[in-house]
């Protein structure tokens, strides 16, 4: 058998498994994340499902652990209200990814089997144990039964002949094998890696390799552990580790033979992972951003070798680096070992441990037509971002960073390149438009009454919602966060008027506070009383405001929805519906000159 059919043989009662044979796996870790764990708790509680075994069940935060993002703030709450009432044991926002987590706790062991809704939990192959990445609905399956049914894969055999080039990093291993097989030449196949020089693999550069088996296609890759590996498994788990090996006479669907001595320093182009190419050939490409981190170049091995190429070295002027350790452990030894002083000194922003680029919530995403060096497995079109990703290794991605451009260790300039003018906003002309308004100083319309005090910038435009700068976007946003009012946008029409209480718009400075109503062609705001900071920017974008004495409500006999006009100069008030006009505070003079030029910057 080969070795991934002995891990199946071992934790199946099929202890003969064949290619396509349909197993019922046990597994021995099985984890969901902030990623996914909320639909793996909704499935399990939708169908009545109790966790099997808490001991083998484990929730890992790693996505978001910055929190920054409302939707992952209430999945990784929703999660540990779970994990409390079912005894399961989470690694939160301050432990680090979770598929480095299971390798580095011993939560899976050689020979082992691991599940989790990370596509990369194949990584596991690097251990020599059997890893999946699955769906919530399988996740929620093992949760609630221990096992999960799988197809048995079919192996190729890659043996790497000779001995491995000096300056061959294991990420330059996997992009010279990635240009060789594509990312469908393996397709659903378990990969076995061999070769002379194969032993001399580190621990954390099997990691890298194992890490990209998915943008290979394949469904793993493994190695056979070695001693050292062996004994690190016995020290944390306790447990004597038999080694799982081929055997000699196993069946492979083929055997590739590969000359490892022809390997080259590689970077994978922008938008595939398989675009492969000698990074002699992209030289010089000038890059915004830098990137080291990820389940694929996040570990001690990998900060160390960026760490001696910056030392005593700055980023590159107007370059950003961005370096995010596998887990808290990794980021720690770098703490002690003075490589995040290395890196702070050299320019480089250093976060908490965690997916980071990969994934929207933690540093390493990149802008429209940013070009980013990246250590990640992925850089497929939007995944990191909207700029351009190319990938490469920790040397060569720091040796970029301190060139400005990209180029390798072996290369570095005397002095970094610079950024030129770019000439985008160069006696720029904008064509100004103006949303839903007019320069009238009488205004008729149906009033919206809304009597609340204190409502807030983030009632009225939520902060989750402030990267977006196109002012027709941001109407359909307004009070989504005001309780009773959330569906506002929706039902609000062009030409209406808003009538509120006291404080109106406290809080942050954001002008999409103001701007989300100009969007919808609401025509004016009339309040008690405004926040500070919301008065000016409302006068500034030539928007009407304006104040009122509560008892004037009554003098009109006000109700919610009545056909209102309103003086902006005089303040004179009419309840259109009953004909009854009352007085409230009109534009004062700075107010209406601003208003009727337009705006400030008019």
């Amino acid at each position: 058998m080969t070795i991934i059919e002995k891990i199946i043989a071992n934790h199946s009662n099929n202890k003969n498994p064949k290619p396509g044979d349909i197993v019922d796996v046990i597994i021995d870790a099985r984890v969901a994340r902030d990623f996914g764990g909320a639909n793996v708790v909704k499935n399990l509680v939708n169908n009545n499902l109790k966790v099997e075994d808490v001991t083998k069940t484990f929730f890992t935060f790693d996505c978001n652990p910055g929190g920054s993002d409302q939707n992952y703030a209430a999945n990784q709450h929703f999660c540990r209200q779970y994990a409390r009432d079912n005894d399961i044991k989470i690694y939160d926002v301050d432990s680090g990814i979770g598929t480095h987590l299971a390798i580095d706790k011993g939560l899976v062991l050689p020979g082992g089997t691991f599940v989790s809704t990370d596509s990369h939990a194949n990584i596991m192959g690097a251990i020599g144990a059997f890893g999946q990445g699955m769906g919530d609905q399988d996740i929620a399956a093992a949760w609630a039964n221990g096992s999960v049914w799988f197809k048995v894969p079919k192996t190729v055999k890659i043996n790497l002949n000779g001995k491995r080039p000096a300056g061959i990093s294991a990420k330059d291993i996997i992009l010279n094998l990635l240009s060789i097989f594509g990312s469908n030449k393996l397709l659903g196949c378990s990969v076995e890696i061999y070769g002379e020089d194969v032993e001399n693999i580190t621990f954390d550069e099997r990691i890298t390799i194992s890490s990209m088996a998915t943008e290979m296609g394949a469904i793993i890759i493994l190695f056979t552990p070695t001693d050292e590996m062996l004994d690190y498994f016995k020290a944390i788990s306790g447990k004597e580790i038999p080694r799982i090996i081929a055997d000699s006479d196993a069946e492979y669907f083929e055997t590739f033979n590969v000359d490892f001595t022809q390997f080259k320093n590689m970077i994978a182009n922008p938008g595939h992972p398989h675009d492969d190419v000698d990074i002699n050939d992209v030289k010089k490409t000038k890059i915004d951003s830098a990137f080291i981190g990820s389940c694929t170049n996040g570990r001690i091995d990998d900060l160390r070798i960026a760490a001696e190429i910056l030392k005593g070295k700055k980023v590159a002027p107007g370059v950003v680096l961005k370096i995010v350790p596998s887990t808290d452990e990794i980021w720690n030894q770098a703490l002690d070992e003075g490589l995040i002083k290395i890196f702070k000194d050299a320019g480089a922003l250093v976060s908490n441990a965690g997916c980071a680029g990969c994934a929207a919530g933690q540093v390493g995403q990149n802008g429209p037509e940013e070009i980013t060096m990246s250590t990640g497995n992925r850089n497929f079109a939007g995944k990191q971002g909207k700029g351009s990703v190319y990938l490469a290794s920790p040397a060569s991605v720091a040796a970029s960073a301190v060139a400005g451009y990209i180029t390798t260790p072996d290369d570095l300039p005397d002095a970094p390149a610079v950024f030129g003018k770019t000439g985008k906003f160069k006696d720029s002309v904008v064509e100004k438009k103006t949303v839903g308004q007019d320069k009238k100083t009488i205004i008729e319309g149906r009033i919206w009454l809304i009597e609340i005090d204190d409502i807030d910038t983030d009632m009225i435009f939520h902060n989750r919602y402030l990267t977006i700068t196109d002012i027709d976007e941001m109407g359909q946003y307004a009070f989504d966060n005001l309780e009773g009012y959330k569906d506002f946008a929706k039902k609000a029409k062009a030409g209406e008027i808003i009538m509120t209480g006291k404080n109106f718009g406290s809080g942050s400075s954001r002008q999409q506070a103001v701007d989300c109503f100009k969007s919808l062609g609401i025509q004016s705001i009339i309040a008690e009383s405004y926040g500070a900071i919301y008065e000016r920017n409302a006068i500034n974008a030539a928007f009407p405001i304006l104040t009122y004495d509560p008892k004037m409500i009554e003098e009109v006999e006000l109700k919610n929805m009545d056909e209102i006009r309103v003086n902006f100069e005089t303040g004179e008030f009419t309840n259109l519906g009953n004909n009854k006009t009352t007085k409230i505070n009109g534009f004062y003079d700075a107010q209406m000159d601003i208003y009727k030029k337009g705006g400030l910057l008019a």
